[in-house]
């Protein structure tokens, strides 16, 4: 038992350390706090005194000692009405700071995981931890303060009552021993079910967030009655452990209220005992019970230490599990950096698998020059699209390597591959912005005349300005005010916007009508000779006039050369490029 214990002041001493370095950069009205939660402490364990004297003198007629001595006790409340105020402002002055640094830190680590964990894990796991634990990691410092400054009243009011009765200190002391027990007993068995609890609330709001996002679906589907179930399900689960918290907290509450009920009653019963026995005058007599709900805080001090040091740790643990990378693996980049690429890479046996013995990309193998146009067909599921994860390193190679102007993209900085890497994929994420917004994210203070511009080159600008707001018209969540076409074109213009060396289309023309495709295309190969491009596509008829076609089969080269050439000596080719004629001709 004691080593557990051990351990555990060792964890929140890890925990604290790793918080502090949030916590140092609002320092300021950190002490501010710590001043004011001091003053407050001395004038705390100073009124039982001043209160006690006023009710001596009430009850020994001393009327205008009476007087002066409640003119002092206003003084003081006064100035502990002033100094709570200072001290709740700068607390949350700090609180507020400290939490905005903790939860931009997880934010931020966030987009450093690799993609294989964010693939299996819900995004209520991240939005749980950024918006509950955060908080609660965010306020130790407040809530140590706070500790420190009861601790030092609540000491010097036991100090206090073992001055006037040696005796009346040791009833005390045992009722603080007993009722210590049982708090310590309530903190581990509620504690257990919290940790159960916050793990159902992760599944829960990850499954609400699904619910959002697919409610489309879900109505066209007529699946609603089973999604309902599904979340009734959870929700009760999870409100179940809550419920078991609630009956713990509620248990231990009356058995600890009825126990300090009766070490009350034990306090008065003593207390005449001593006064009968000699061993007490009435005035300390009084000037202890003035004290006795005091003494009793020490208690509520330590098992609160117990309960914000249990949660800070649960919540610490799980914040910093993402923040340092412990069970969420980050990504992993070189240190060269390369400011402009020229645009050539090479695919030098490549082999790549998301799941373990299951390749999707096998021994693959191909060369892009810079500023050559490029498309890769194949039937579904054949690795096109892991080709593009991988050279934006989403993803890395099990074997093999990537190169980028003839570096390994492994040795490369992240700047190097993502500041000169456009990807436009077949289902493009727009955000809950403006069009501006949405298109500024990737280049910051940008004018007015590069976004109609781009915008205009995607083909979207006509449609933009039919909006009642135009460009500050704000899209909804994933851009679901937008068709499917219409957002592949806003992804379009902010691939135009970010003008990298190498662009890459994933099925960007897919969701687009014949005449619409027809003016990308025309975009496209405006674009030609100035850019790497790399294009994915199913209808072979928009990649024809590529520089070359490669033809990937089960995570391998089949065949490349131009469409020309692949039509004439690949019979595979020509009968994907047959097929697509007799649908369209149907």
């Amino acid at each position: 038992m004691e080593k557990k214990d051990n351990f555990k002041y060792k964890e929140t001493y890890i925990n604290l350390k790793k918080t502090w370095k949030y916590a140092k950069k609002n320092s300021k009205p950190l002490f501010g706090y710590l001043v004011c939660s001091i003053v407050l402490s001395v004038i705390s364990a100073v009124i039982p005194i001043i209160s006690a004297k006023v009710l001596l003198s009430l009850t020994g007629g001393k009327f205008k000692e009476l007087v002066l001595v409640s003119s002092i006790v206003f003084a003081i409340e006064i100035s502990r009405n002033l100094f709570r105020y200072f001290a709740n402002r700068l607390g949350q002055v700090f609180f507020r700071e400290t939490l905005v640094d903790v939860q931009l830190s997880i934010a931020k680590e966030t987009i450093n995981l690799e993609s294989s964990v964010l693939d299996n894990k819900s995004s209520g796991t991240f939005i749980d931890r950024l918006n509950k634990d955060s908080s609660d990691i965010a306020d130790i410092f407040n809530w140590l303060n706070g500790f420190v400054s009861d601790l030092l009243s609540n000491v010097g009011i036991l100090v206090a009552v073992y001055i006037i009765s040696g005796e009346m200190f040791l009833v005390f002391m045992i009722g603080i021993i007993i009722l210590f027990i049982f708090k310590k007993i309530k903190m581990k068995k509620y504690f257990e079910r919290d940790k159960k609890f916050r793990e159902l609330s992760e599944k829960n709001t990850g499954l609400i967030t699904e619910l959002i996002r697919g409610i489309k679906d879900i109505k066209v589907l007529d699946s609603s009655e089973v999604f309902i179930n599904k979340v009734l399900n959870k929700l009760r689960k999870s409100n179940q452990e809550r419920y078991a918290m609630m009956a713990i907290s509620v248990k231990y509450d009356f058995i600890t209220g009825s126990i300090q009920d009766a070490l009350a009653f034990v306090f008065i019963v003593m207390g005449i005992w001593f006064v009968n026995a000699n061993l007490l005058t009435i005035p300390s007599f009084v000037v202890l019970y003035m004290y006795q709900g005091r003494v009793y805080n020490v208690l509520s001090i330590f098992a609160q230490v117990l309960e914000v040091t249990k949660r800070f740790n649960l919540s610490a643990g799980r914040v910093f599990e993402i923040i340092d990378g412990i069970d969420y693996k980050k990504e992993e980049f070189g240190k060269k950096h390369l400011k402009k690429i020229h645009g050539d890479f090479e695919f030098k046996n490549v082999t790549f698998s998301y799941k373990e013995k299951m390749p999707v990309i096998n021994n693959l193998s191909f060369k892009v020059k810079a500023n050559e146009t490029v498309a890769f067909v194949g039937k579904s599921g054949g690795g096109k699209s892991t080709i593009f994860s991988l050279l934006t390193k989403l993803y890395t190679v099990n074997d093999g390597e990537v190169l980028i102007d003839g570096i390994n993209i492994n040795d490369l900085d992240r700047k190097s591959i993502r500041s000169n890497i456009s990807i436009i994929t077949q289902t493009p994420y727009i955000f809950n912005f403006t069009i501006k917004e949405n298109l500024s994210i990737v280049k910051e203070n940008i004018k007015d005349k590069e976004i109609i511009e781009a915008c205009k080159k995607a083909c979207i600008h006509d449609y933009i300005m039919t909006l009642p707001d135009k460009y500050d018209t704000i899209v909804g969540e994933g851009g679901l005010t937008l068709s499917g076409g219409q957002r592949q074109r806003l992804a379009i213009a902010r691939a135009l916007i970010k003008n990298t060396e190498i662009i890459l289309f994933d099925e960007a023309t897919s969701a687009l009508d014949n005449q619409t495709q027809n003016e990308i295309q025309i975009a496209i190969n405006n674009m030609k000779n100035k850019h790497t491009i790399l294009i994915i596509a199913h209808r072979l008829s928009t990649i024809i006039n590529s520089d070359r076609i490669i033809l990937i089969d089960d995570g391998k080269v089949l065949a490349e050369g131009t469409h020309k050439e692949l039509l004439k000596n690949n019979n595979k080719y020509k009968t994907l490029y047959d097929s697509e004629l007799l649908l369209e001709n149907k």
